[in-house]
């Protein structure tokens, strides 16, 4: 095996002693001396002269146009007062289900698990799930790949920012109504066998 190569630590004040003491004075002014050429071994290159700012990605031409489209956001400040008097609306409604209603206890808060499942019972409903026996299921199925979709563009836009648990939700449910929807389309999309033709015809 061969051995690393050695680098050789120079001390460049030493140097620059020695060669001014061999050449001796120069009447040259200091900022007229030509530059002493770099010692051989390995130097530091850094590119922070050279440094550019990453450019910036594209914006969607759909994407811009629907920015340019819609109003100015609210304010922080209108966004907070809303925020306050709805949880205040909705505090109303809620205390007055649980007078008329005493067995009724106080309602969970809505956490992303909420989102998943209702647009996962959405689609699957829009597919015919929960079909009355004895009755034909009503399909939506442009709808329900609208849906599915929807659950597409959550798992991308929230990529690395959930929790494990949330993540493996959202991707069971996304996996799930993606089955749904390849073996309705391939049911709706098979060619139809004629039936056989009853026994002596031909």
């Amino acid at each position: 095996m061969s051995e690393p190569p050695k680098f050789e630590v120079i001390d460049r004040r030493k140097r620059k002693a020695e060669e001014e003491k061999e050449s001796g004075p120069s009447s040259a002014p200091p900022e007229q001396k030509p530059a002493a050429a770099p010692p051989p071994g390995p130097r530091l290159v850094t590119n922070e002269g050279h440094r550019e700012a990453a450019p910036e990605p594209a914006q969607p031409a759909a994407e811009r146009e629907l920015a340019e489209a819609l109003p100015p956001p609210p304010s922080a400040q209108e966004s907070h007062e809303q925020k306050a008097a709805y949880d205040a609306s909705a505090q109303r409604l809620e205390d007055l289900i649980r007078a008329q209603n005493p067995s009724v206890g106080p309602q969970p808060p809505i956490g992303f698990e909420h989102l998943v499942q209702q647009l996962y019972l959405t689609a699957m409903l829009q597919m015919g799930a929960g079909t009355q026996e004895g009755q034909a299921p009503r399909v939506d199925i442009m709808g329900a790949r609208a849906t599915i979709d929807l659950l597409g563009v959550l798992a991308e836009k929230t990529r690395g920012n959930l929790s494990d648990a949330e993540d493996k939700l959202l991707q069971s449910v996304l996996f799930e109504v993606r089955m749904a929807f390849l073996e309705l389309t391939s049911m709706m999309t098979m060619p139809k066998v004629p039936p056989p033709p009853p026994e002596g015809k031909k």
